[in-house]
């Protein structure tokens, strides 16, 4: 403690900082701001001589007419050869009682090609062959269409062959780094 003879020091404040300077940190700062945009949470597959899963929360509907959805994926993630190899794609959009399937296709120990299936519950799709996990909200199947550069990902946009709907009534959610869920009586707030 001081005394009343010593000189008080000025108290140093921080400008704030201009907003035109103002950047996020690479990855982690990203991450954590888009952690709170909570999503639906799907599995990618894509069959063929690749075939591949890869649990997904950037795939979001384009277009009604013609029908289009659109995921994207990481470069060196090996789903995305898996779609360029197959040429189509198809999401499974799971369940709030999946958060298992959802984990396991996000660990990347998992078996590689048609093998990290055997322990799940699948369909080939009737248009694409992809495997369709059973028990989702819905499936949709896509004829790859385009592919664009974003950064890291590609976008890979695609044309919906074959969509259904499934008999599950609750939402698996990923939001603020964790799986929630979201049952069929969430109404719209006024």
């Amino acid at each position: 403690m001081g005394t009343e003879d010593e000189p008080k020091r000025p108290v140093l404040k921080r400008l704030p900082t201009p907003a035109s300077r103002r950047r996020l940190s690479a990855q982690a700062g990203l991450r954590e701001v888009m952690g709170q945009f909570a999503t639906g949470v799907t599995v990618l597959t894509a069959g063929g001589e690749r075939a591949h899963g890869m649990t997904a929360n950037a795939v979001t509907s384009v277009s009604l007419e013609p029908p289009m959805v659109l995921c994207c994926v990481s470069r060196a993630a090996r789903m995305h050869e898996a779609i360029v190899t197959a040429g189509s794609y198809a999401v499974t959009v799971l369940a709030s009682d999946q958060k298992d399937l959802a984990k396991y296709f996000a660990d990347w120990r998992r078996p590689a090609g048609l093998a990290q299936f055997d322990s799940v519950d699948w369909t080939a799709g009737p248009q694409t062959g992809a495997p369709l996990l059973d028990g989702a909200l819905a499936w949709l199947e896509c004829e790859l269409a385009e592919v664009h550069e974003g950064g890291d990902h590609s976008i890979f946009l695609g044309r919906v062959v074959a969509s259904s709907r499934g008999t599950a009534q609750e939402s698996l959610v990923f939001y603020s780094g964790g799986y929630h869920q979201i049952d069929g009586r969430v109404r719209a707030s006024a």
